[in-house]
């Protein structure tokens, strides 16, 4: 099945200018000015992949708060807030949360809890936080269930292939540097325990990266905290992840535009509706290389150690809660078309994929296949 909007409910919408000087051609916005992540359209529609960080009309219904963190960029909706809320010390308590999960779990603070134990040159029990354990035992469940599809030591041929700190390659990597950075990788070779909270690697040049899972993570702490105010009707977004409860400014359900995974341009490919659920998208078409006219996605296969090779354009994932909706839409899109969606289907998860179509006679160069829990959970436009 082929999914696109309609006409008439995109040109309904107002203009809205990407930020990064790269435009978003096709569609109207309610914004003024947005950055990559997710959009709101006319305040209450958002496109997963492309909002963090909008200059929003004023709405005297909503209170937005946003920043930086992790790289991009967050933003909270809180709908109606009470006047006893005190917005400057929720922004305050925001921020001092996205810190303490930064300098928990990054890769790029050398001081960082998840650092200091890739560096450690041990084999022994780490202790850690119970913060980093929690969330390095949700990544192993979700590495067990997909039979290592998803894998947080991916990260040397993450690193390899250039979509790490390094600067990006210009050659390909030689089968022989493949084979050394796959030693290194594999999601039996680091245990976690409880109990206290500890991790341990079999080899000591083992490397953990929660970039695939952390986002959603710390989407879910925001929305934890926000409603530690007694708030119910609130969206928090991160770099694209994001999750929901209650409804908008409009008393209507929050309604996400999954965006065409076309690297050309920026366009609504189907819009769901969100409420009380976590929601992540995963693709290969804004992160890749070219390489002698052959590109190259950023998402790697641990068991290849080479980039997704399959049609498979994107994975939107809904679930309860934004972590397990951001590390499943990284496995199902590298388990590819087939096998992701025979996965997904068994283990019951809300999936949409999007596929590059073989052929494109009817002029779209996409097909969709969903899973009958997404198509239970959403709502088209």
């Amino acid at each position: 099945m082929i999914v696109t909007p309609s006409e008439e409910s995109i040109a309904s919408n107002h203009d809205c200018r990407a930020a990064l000087a790269r435009s978003f051609q096709g569609v109207r916005w309610s914004m003024t000015r947005c950055s990559q992540g997710l959009r709101v359209l006319c305040g209450a529609l958002f496109l997963a992949g492309l909002l963090a960080g909008c200059e929003q009309a004023e709405d005297p219904r909503v209170l937005v708060l946003r920043g930086s963190t992790m790289g991009t960029n967050y933003s909270v909706q809180i709908v109606e807030p009470s006047a006893a809320l005190d917005r400057d010390a929720l922004a305050e308590q925001i921020n001092a949360r996205l810190a303490d999960i930064t300098t928990l779990m990054s890769t790029y603070q050398p001081g960082s809890e998840l650092s200091r134990f890739n560096n450690a040159d041990v084999t022994e029990w780490f202790l850690v936080s119970p913060e980093l354990e929690a969330v390095v035992e949700a990544a192993q469940a979700v590495s067990e269930a997909s039979a290592g599809a998803f894998d947080v030591t991916v990260g040397p041929l993450v690193n390899l292939w250039g979509f790490g700190p390094s600067p990006r390659i210009e050659d390909l990597p030689s089968a022989g540097d493949i084979q050394a950075a796959r030693a290194r990788v594999g999601w039996r070779q680091l245990e976690v325990q409880a109990q206290p909270p500890a991790l341990r690697k079999s080899r000591p040049d083992l490397y953990v990266d929660l970039s695939a899972i952390a986002k959603g993570y710390a989407v879910d702490q925001l929305a934890g905290l926000v409603e530690s105010h007694g708030i119910v009707d609130y969206l928090v977004e991160i770099g694209g992840e994001l999750r929901g409860r209650g409804v908008n400014g409009h008393g209507e359900p929050w309604r996400i535009a999954i965006e065409r995974p076309d690297a050309g341009q920026r366009a609504v490919f189907q819009v769901v509706a969100l409420r009380d659920l976590g929601m992540a998208t995963s693709g290969d078409y804004r992160n890749f290389v070219e390489i002698d006219g052959q590109r190259y996605s950023h998402t790697i296969d641990p068991a290849t150690g080479r980039p997704v090779g399959h049609r498979l354009a994107s994975v939107t994932v809904l679930a309860d809660d934004c972590m397990q909706a951001d590390a499943w839409a990284t496995a199902l899109l590298v388990l590819g078309p087939e096998r992701g969606l025979a996965l997904a289907e068994q283990r019951g998860l809300a999936a949409l994929f999007i596929e590059h179509a073989r052929e494109a006679a009817d002029g779209d160069a996409f097909v969709t296949q969903a899973t009958a829990a997404f198509g239970a959970l959403s709502v088209s436009h």
